[in-house]
């Protein structure tokens, strides 16, 4: 019998996947989030003249102008004097969408960057851990024996982890470390090094699920025929795995990383909302919130400064389950695919 006759089949997914109603807003909600964020970072994140600086908008600041009302509110006659004052002298007047902040900053402009920096943090630590949970969890199935063993012991270790603990205290470290180096590096530098440190962290700790759920699917498929018959015939480990094990991943993989993403920017926003994560003056949805919390009081509140982000927050985590819960139901073999 020639190795032609004996030519193993892979058992693949299929290929389209129609999502339903739920799944459809998800998609949609996210897709008008990314490009509402990502669209406008020429003018959210664009220069402007703040006397004889230029600054980018959502750091531009006029404290003469602090604390404006949103567009719907009603401007005081003191509100109206300043905005005037400010520019018959040429002062920089920031818009008022969503009004200011206690600095005099457009809260719409640094609502918008700081969803991109939110996204791209949740998406890179998302794409980490998918990364590194497929490559673990494949490794630990297709080894078994002593391997695995050792393999899913460690990972049971990590799972005994406060993994928030973990996230936390490397932040501190790498901040401590940060300080020692003085005015040697320069605040943007700064900023970039701990948002680096931030996604990685998260990234770093959020594999665990992802391995343990690959490993179990190589662990299934190895035991097909076709993969039998890949065996059989001599086919190289490395070619088994990206021909015919890869993918019958894409689904899973598909499935962690659309449920991976809330979970990264909700840890990203949490230790941003608690002055860890993303530093001012760089914004993010977390930091944000943490400000407009102080701005709920008895006397005047301006719950808009809280609700804006939160709101982002919200929108983006319930989407992205959304599209998550549907991929895993779309992807579910114990299921029948309904028509959308």
């Amino acid at each position: 019998m020639t190795s032609a006759a004996v030519r193993p089949q892979a058992m693949r997914p299929a290929t389209r996947v129609r999502l339903g109603r739920a799944g459809r807003v998800g998609a949609l909600v996210l897709g008008c989030i990314l490009l509402a964020c990502v669209a406008s970072l020429p003018w959210s994140a664009g220069a402007v003249a703040t006397g004889a600086t230029e600054m980018p908008r959502y750091e531009a600041s006029n404290l003469a102008l602090n604390l404006l009302p949103p567009i719907w509110g009603t401007l005081s006659d003191d509100d109206l004097k300043r905005i005037e004052d400010a520019r018959a002298v040429g002062q920089y007047v920031p818009g008022r969408v969503l009004g200011t902040d206690k600095l005099g900053r457009d809260v719409l402009a640094r609502l918008l960057v700081g969803g991109s920096i939110s996204l791209l943090v949740g998406l890179s630590a998302a794409a980490i851990a998918v990364m590194v949970g497929t490559t673990y969890g494949s490794i630990a199935g297709a080894a078994g024996g002593r391997v695995d063993a050792v393999l899913m012991r460690i990972v049971d270790i990590l799972f005994g982890l406060p993994s928030i603990l973990l996230v936390v205290l490397l932040a501190v470290a790498v901040d401590g470390i940060l300080e020692k180096q003085g005015t040697d590096l320069a605040p943007a530098a700064r900023q970039a090094i701990n948002i680096v440190t931030l996604l990685i962290a998260i990234g770093g700790l959020s594999w665990l699920t992802m391995a343990r759920v690959i490993r179990g699917q190589v662990m299934a498929l190895r035991a097909k025929p076709f993969m039998e018959s890949c065996r059989a015939i001599g086919v190289s480990p490395v070619r088994q795995f990206t021909r015919h094990l890869l993918p019958n991943l894409v689904g899973p993989i598909a499935v962690y990383a659309a449920l991976a993403v809330p979970a990264a920017i909700l840890s990203e926003s949490f230790l941003s909302f608690l002055g860890i994560g993303v530093r001012e003056p760089v914004p993010s949805w977390g930091n944000m919130a943490a400000e407009g919390l102080g701005e709920l009081n008895t006397v005047e509140s301006r719950w808009w400064l809280l609700a804006a982000p939160c709101l982002a927050i919200a929108l983006t985590l319930v989407s992205l389950n959304f599209l998550g819960d549907e991929l895993r139901e779309r992807f579910d073999p114990m299921r029948g695919r309904r028509v959308a």
